[in-house]
């Protein structure tokens, strides 16, 4: 389904009041302005789904204007390859991204020309409610809940390669995995670092129809400039100071193959349109000559940025993003599925060969619950590293060196202040609820009198949060 299809030219339903209408018979429909953790789909226990929202138009180009989400997330911006397409000149080419998750809707700038201004406060980040406005340029934007959810495409498989996970957003980078892996098309892996991006790119490799051809990653973030694109494209003899032979490039080499190209970001503007041609006519000319050579390459590219932003800034050509974003697989971050965190454990654990005597305190329910407190803003390389020093120490050591979620630690004076302060508050409040339902063994009408609190409104923060 294109962008298009999902936008129509229909007012949302609405009370004449200005609020929300209700939907009788549907759960939560009562209040628009909060959205549900991840659910099911009824009749499908084993169908997740989250909350679909709505986009309309208040002003700007084409008034009344509604888009209806089909999946999680929304991509804004003037350039057609959006989700939603706003046409004007104020509005950068990828403006900004709105994403529904455990916490809520959120929705993040883009590093735009003019800005998101989230309900009058201009924000990089931040939530949104039912009703909330986004100005975007000339453009404003009115953001709605649905009673509705929509299904999200999520994978059978517990495992891709050597990654793990059971959580909602990992069952959905699988699905996204399986997908690369099947067809031969270009791949942008996209996380922050630490998410596993080098073992996905591996695992597609390994499961496509190239598994028995080379595989070779390419570091564009630790190679000089002036050595990469001899590393990428080969040289001739004598074609700069110092190449005595003649040398085969990676393109060349893996022929037949993968190239993964890790930190894209990371590459030279001069050589973006080298590499661009590679993608586009299959073929290269190392640095010393005239003659083009026809390669056979299946291309991986990785990022810890997001190459929307930069395009934005300039730093990287649009042209070659959209050649490089034939499929883009988004990575979760350890904090956003930290219901993986025993799989994870199992696994380094048995990675690093200990003896099972060695690893028991480590493998404990109690160790568990403390590893899903931290923030791990290294993810799955400081979780390794951290379990190693246990190992070392042969004891669960504090972790004074992991930031939890909600300390001090994790103060960014970057951030707005409502937004620190909301990040904060969640933090609490999911903390505070397993702590009370573990003190009344989960049952939810003592916890709720124990807390002096309604019992629907612990059950409202319980969804919210997707605590069961």
């Amino acid at each position: 389904m294109t962008s298009s299809d999902r936008t129509r030219a229909t007012p949302a339903s609405r009370k004449e009041d200005g609020g929300t209408a209700e939907v009788p018979g549907v759960e939560d429909a009562q209040d628009l302005s909060v959205t549900r953790p991840y659910t099911h789909v009824p009749n499908a226990p084993d169908v997740p789904a989250v909350r679909r929202f709505l986009l309309t138009v208040v002003e700007g180009p084409g008034p009344g204007t509604v888009w209806d989400s089909v999946s999680d997330a929304c991509s804004i911006g003037s350039h057609p390859s959006n989700d939603f397409t706003l046409d004007d000149p104020t509005v950068s080419r990828f403006h900004c991204e709105i994403r529904v998750g455990l916490r809520g809707a959120r929705v993040k700038d883009l590093d735009s020309t003019n800005g998101v201004i989230l309900d009058g406060v201009q924000v990089s980040e931040g939530y949104l409610r039912g009703g909330s406005l986004l100005r975007l340029g000339r453009a404003v934007v009115r953001f709605d809940y649905s009673p509705d959810n929509n299904r999200l495409p999520v994978s059978e498989r517990t495992r891709f390669g050597s990654l793990v996970g059971v959580s909602v957003p990992m069952r959905m980078c699988f699905a996204l995995l399986e997908r690369a892996a099947a067809r031969d098309v270009t791949v942008l892996l996209e996380g922050e670092t630490g998410t596993g991006k080098s073992q996905a790119a591996q695992a597609i490799h390994q499961e496509s129809a190239r598994r028995d051809r080379p595989f070779l990653t390419v570091d564009c973030g630790a190679i000089p400039a002036d050595l990469l694109e001899s590393e990428l494209f080969g040289h001739e003899k004598g074609s700069f100071t110092g190449a005595a032979t003649r040398r085969i490039g990676a393109f060349e080499e893996a022929h037949g193959g993968t190239v993964f190209l890790d930190e894209i970001g990371e590459m030279p503007a001069e050589l973006q349109p080298k590499l661009l041609r590679v993608l586009e006519a299959r073929e290269i000319r190392r640095v010393g000559t005239n003659a083009y050579v026809p390669v056979d390459v299946r291309i991986i590219a990785a990022t810890n940025r997001d190459l929307r932003a930069e395009v934005n800034a300039g730093r990287f050509r649009s042209d070659l993003f959209f050649r490089l974003a034939v499929l883009r697989v988004p990575l979760p971050p350890v904090r956003q599925r930290p219901e993986d965190l025993q799989l994870l454990v199992e696994q380094i654990l048995l990675g690093l060969g200990a003896e099972p005597e060695r690893t028991q305190a480590l493998r404990s329910p109690g160790f568990i619950s403390r590893l899903e407190q931290a923030a791990w803003p290294g993810n799955v390389r400081e979780l390794r590293n951290y379990l190693e020093r246990c190992l070392v120490f042969e004891d669960t050591l504090d972790l004074t060196d992991v930031a939890p979620q909600g300390s001090r630690a994790e103060v960014d004076p970057k951030v707005p202040y409502a937004e620190a302060r909301r990040l904060a508050l969640d933090d609490f409040e999911r903390r505070y609820l397993r702590a009370l339902l573990a003190l009344h063994q989960g049952k939810v009408s003592q916890a709720a009198a124990g807390a002096d609190m309604d019992r629907v409104y612990l059950y409202r923060l319980l969804r919210r949060h997707g605590i069961k």
